[in-house]
């Protein structure tokens, strides 16, 4: 897993530098400010969730019997990320409204994995 989840820590980390230069530059002029807004939210979170990742990634290296806790925080991120930070990339690329109720799902999902991480981290023996 700690191979995985790095990967897709760093997948994650690259697009989101991709997709905030891309708001920035190639759609500042194409969508409303605030479409553009929604995408931006959608990189920062992505990121700051390609982040965690990387430290759930790093923990599990770390320990030789990593918590259950752990391995669900890392998959809760991922599929926090594609629900969330994908669905308000649709939202702002197309502006179809019902997949801003999309996004909360993605939300519960990220706050989840830090909840997951929380309780790995009062279990861990370092």
């Amino acid at each position: 897993m700690t191979q995985f989840f790095l990967t897709i820590a760093a997948i994650f980390g690259g697009l989101s530098v991709a997709g905030g230069a891309f708001g920035a530059h190639a759609l500042r002029e194409k969508i409303t400010e605030r479409a553009l807004e929604i995408f931006d939210t959608g990189a920062r979170y992505q990121m700051y969730h390609a982040l965690a990742l990387l430290l759930v990634a790093i923990l599990i290296s770390r320990l030789e019997s990593p918590p259950t806790t752990l391995l669900v925080s890392g998959w809760l991120f991922i599929i926090g990320v594609v629900i969330f930070s994908g669905s308000l990339y649709a939202l702002s690329l197309t502006g179809i409204r019902s997949l801003g109720a999309v996004a909360p799902l993605g939300g519960l999902a990220l706050m989840l994995g830090w909840a997951a991480l929380a309780v790995a981290g009062a279990t861990i023996k370092f």
